[in-house]
């Protein structure tokens, strides 16, 4: 019984080593020596070991079936079964790792699902490197893995010994089979284990050389889907006829902003995305009446605009849709496909390209969908997360830190800002107004309104905190929720009133009030809030500047839940479910005869379906080499 639990460790080891030798090899080879110090190499290592785990996890499993039968099976020629095996998955390490350090240098990016896309034109894929290259690289495959097999075959007995407690030790290695379980999970939180589990730095080298390329391989490929053939409705001219007029060129490119509203400074920006905080509970809104007097005050010194529309229904997805505008996904998330999710532009990007520091500050498990992997990829430089908080202070909720302890700590830290420190972008995530919506505050009786009353206190008292500080005066706020919250829960909860958000820009930046009433989207907010910083905002494809006069005479908003989506116009609302290929939900603009009603209905569907079909296209193609 020892010999065989004994094994399995050995084995274990064995492999959870060999993934970590590789990542010295692969900065090494792929590094600047001159920029890396010991210390690196030791991170990179200790880092790597959370996905190093799980995947010598998964390659342990058939090993420790093997053992069990074994157990049963006196006579069974242990080596010889597994040998076959051990050859296979040698062959994939190698593959793996030699693919890996090998395309690094002209990808810039982990190995993943991409290489497939070449798999069907090789001339093309080794077009650029010579026939002694390839060979070289095939020749260092089959050593690694014949080394590879003969470490394997080396510490695996030939066979075991007659078992005398078979019943017992079964129930022990299921046990141990348990615990593979939770090491390939990653543990009992919220997140499972995803590639940003490495991402530790700013330096994107050192994440990538702390990720173990078969788990980047592994994980791609259950994210990967023909996108391209997904929503397909029209042909390439009517696409690009109806897409073009809703995103054009001369609006989404336009940094116009009128007079009015014009900035006194570059300032520094602060973004909180407000969890779930719909406008069902914003008074202001047309929300629920007492529940948000905070936001409401503050919504009166700002640019309101008093008709935005989440992109979609889930953090993953809104949090890109507002930090990268790009639009929500129908049956996808681009936050847990690091390969495409990278190729995003961001604010923070933009922003740290004109000098700004940037960070990014979430209460809860920074690898749920992960969103680490993508925050690294797209610019943010200083993440802060759970981990940074006392066990006290990160268990104060279901979800994590409680929006009290968060907003108290960010008022810290801005008001230790200095001068120097400047200019700077910070985004700050809530958590709180989350279900189960239990939060250490007792002022409504219903507990969804009561959670959102909470975060708007928190909100209200980090607001006041600031205009005592001397940086209330350079300080541009951005308020926005990821998603709404279906509430009251009555009806059907995919019509727009579901998807209707918050988007304010407040601050002592703001000089001039105004709400804004026509339809916008949450995706909108990089190109408007970089028009407003005197940014280009060229790369943004789906994101338009809605302060520009130009937007106005043609406003245009789309949401998408699961295989559906939704379109607003000045002409209405109208709701699609692409599954049923039917609509679910019209709701004319006032006033509207029947049939113009009928034909408006129609025209915002093709929108919907044009805008979707397009995006979809923009999806194939990301993460492309040289696409």
């Amino acid at each position: 019984m020892k010999r065989r639990l004994g094994y399995i460790l050995v084995i274990f080891i064995l492999l959870v080593s060999v993934f970590a030798a590789q990542k010295p090899v692969f900065m090494l080879v792929n590094g600047q020596w001159a920029d890396m110090a010991l210390s690196d190499f030791v991170n990179v290592i200790w880092h790597g070991l959370t996905l190093d785990v799980p995947m010598a996890g998964y390659l342990v499993a058939l090993p420790l079936l093997a053992s069990i039968v074994s157990a049963w099976w006196p006579k069974m020629p242990f080596r010889t079964v597994l040998l076959p095996y051990f050859i296979i998955i040698a062959i994939a390490m190698a593959l793996a790792f030699v693919s890996d350090f090998s395309l690094y240098p002209f990808w810039q990016f982990k190995l993943d699902a991409t290489v497939l896309f070449y798999l069907d034109s090789p001339k093309d894929a080794f077009a650029s490197v010579s026939g002694g290259y390839i060979a070289v690289k095939m020749l260092e495959i089959v050593v690694y893995a014949t080394l590879l097999t003969l470490l394997m075959a080396t510490v695996t007995p030939r066979r075991f010994a007659p078992c005398g407690h078979r019943i017992a030790f079964s129930g022990i290695m299921a046990v141990v089979g348990g615990v593979l379980v939770l090491a390939i999970r990653g543990g009992v939180g919220m997140s499972t284990t995803n590639v940003g589990y490495a991402y530790y730095s700013d330096n994107q080298f050192l994440n990538h050389s702390a990720v173990n390329p078969m788990f980047s391989f592994m994980y791609s490929m259950g994210k990967k889907a023909d996108f391209a053939s997904e929503y397909e409705y029209f042909s390439e001219q009517q696409r690009r006829e109806v897409f073009d007029a809703l995103y054009p060129e001369s609006i989404c490119h336009d940094n116009t902003i009128p007079d009015s509203l014009q900035l006194h400074c570059r300032p520094n920006v602060l973004v909180i995305v407000l969890e779930g905080f719909g406008s069902t509970f914003i008074g202001t809104l047309g929300g629920v009446d007492g529940v948000t007097p905070n936001f409401d005050s503050l919504a009166a010194e700002g640019i309101l605009f008093t008709n935005c529309y989440g992109n979609s229904f889930r953090t993953d997805r809104g949090l890109v849709s507002a930090l990268s505008g790009y639009l929500g996904l129908p049956n996808a998330s681009i936050m847990k496909i690091p390969a495409k999710s990278r190729t995003l532009p961001s604010v923070a990007s933009s922003l740290e390209a004109e000098g700004y520091s940037t960070q990014f500050v979430y209460g809860g498990d920074i690898n749920f969908t992960n969103m680490q992997s993508y925050l690294r990829s797209v610019g943010y430089k200083d993440v802060v997360a759970d981990r940074d908080f006392s066990l006290a202070e990160r268990t104060s909720n279901a979800w994590g830190v409680n929006d009290d302890i968060t907003f108290r700590w960010l008022e810290r830290q801005i008001a230790e800002r200095k001068p120097a420190d400047e200019p700077w972008m910070t985004t700050f995530l809530t958590l709180s107004s989350h279900e189960p919506f239990e939060v250490p505050y007792h002022r409504l009786d219903e507990k969804v309104p009561n959670a959102m009353a909470y975060t708007d206190n928190c909100l209200g008292e980090f607001i006041s905190s600031l205009r005592r500080l001397p940086i209330w005066d350079n300080l541009l706020i951005v308020c926005v929720a990821d998603h709404g919250t279906y509430y009251p829960a009555k009806g059907d909860r995919y019509t727009p009133k579901y998807f209707s958000v918050p988007l304010l820009f407040a601050g002592g930046a703001i000089t001039t009030a105004c709400r804004i009433d026509y339809p916008v989207n949450q995706s909108d907010l990089p190109a408007t809030l970089l028009s407003l910083l005197g940014i280009e905002h060229t790369p943004f494809r789906f994101s338009r500047n809605v302060l520009s006069p130009s937007y106005a005479k043609r406003p245009f908003a789309i949401f998408t839940y699961n295989n559906g989506f939704g379109t607003i116009d000045l002409s209405g609302a109208s709701v699609y479910d692409c599954t049923s290929e039917l609509p679910t939900h019209c709701q004319p603009a006032p006033g509207q005869l029947p049939d113009d009603a009928v034909k408006a209905d129609s025209l915002r569907i093709v929108k919907g379906k044009a805008t979707l079909q397009t995006l979809y296209d923009d999806l194939a193609e990301r993460g492309r080499v040289g696409g």
